[in-house]
């Protein structure tokens, strides 16, 4: 997962509205969106090769989503482990999200450098191993989340966070489609604008758009999430092979929120 817009806690009919990008390489295998076993309840995509995955919502309300960090600086631990499990703990029902996170901030050394954002439609927390520390609450509106600290100023998440801000502040209700549309922005950006993340000018640039589409490599799924205040959730998930969308699937359930 490499983009993930987000509004929650302000708009008047929506407490959360998630539009998400994952970015990855082409031949590693992936399940589309679908309802799990286990942990029960959790819709999500599935890495059939880590056996995680990078962002799901579950029919109590639970909500989580992950990106990796650009620091090629940085050595990855000797034995790492998989990071889209961390998406699925958080969204265990059986255990409480601050405890996951807890042991999270404790153990993040056991894992390449990542992000995750979780929590429920109202609350939402950040949880980084970019440096030590606990994880910190979210502020209610609209916030993006690539391959650096939650909302950097890379300008994908700058340009994403205007447009999905528009959205939420004067559309009601929402045409998932709207969305659809700033995840499928596929020009890159101007030189000048982008991060120095250490890969070099020509690759900075090549991942610079909202929507990737490189050799090898690329936008793999794209994630649009309507919760609304009558805790009826919406998931679309469309899939994506070499930059052309080749599958779509849609879940509408009743979220019955944990007491």
């Amino acid at each position: 997962m490499c983009l993930v817009l987000l509004n929650h806690g302000k708009h008047p009919v929506y407490p959360l509205i998630v539009a998400a990008n994952r970015d990855e390489f082409y031949d590693r295998p992936a399940a589309p969106a679908h309802i799990w076993e286990q942990p029960a309840g959790l819709v999500a995509g599935k890495d059939l090769t880590g056996g995680g995955t990078w962002l799901g919502l579950t029919h109590s309300g639970r909500f989580g989503a992950l990106t990796n960090v650009r620091r090629p600086d940085v050595p990855p631990p000797p034995v790492a482990r998989t990071r889209g499990g961390i998406v699925t703990d958080l969204l265990d029902d059986s255990v409480p999200i601050e405890q996951t996170l807890e042991r999270l901030s404790e153990q993040g050394n056991q894992y390449d450098l990542y992000n995750v954002i979780a929590g429920m439609p109202g609350r939402l927390v950040y949880e980084t191993n970019q440096s030590p520390g606990s994880f910190s609450e979210i502020p209610a509106g609209t916030h993006g989340l690539s391959n650096a600290m939650l909302n950097s100023p890379w300008p994908k998440v700058e340009h994403g966070v205007e447009l999905l801000s528009r959205i939420a502040d004067d559309v009601c209700p929402i045409d998932p489609d709207a969305l659809f549309e700033i995840l499928g922005i596929a020009e890159p950006f101007p030189d000048s604008h982008l991060p120095d993340t250490g890969v070099g000018p020509d690759l900075e640039r090549s991942l610079s758009p909202l929507f990737i589409h490189m050799s090898g490599y690329g936008t793999r799924c794209q994630t649009v999430i309507l919760v609304d205040r009558d805790a009826r959730a919406t998931f679309i998930e469309r899939s994506f092979v070499d930059g052309k969308c080749t599958n779509e699937e849609r879940l509408t359930f009743q979220i019955r929120f944990q007491r």
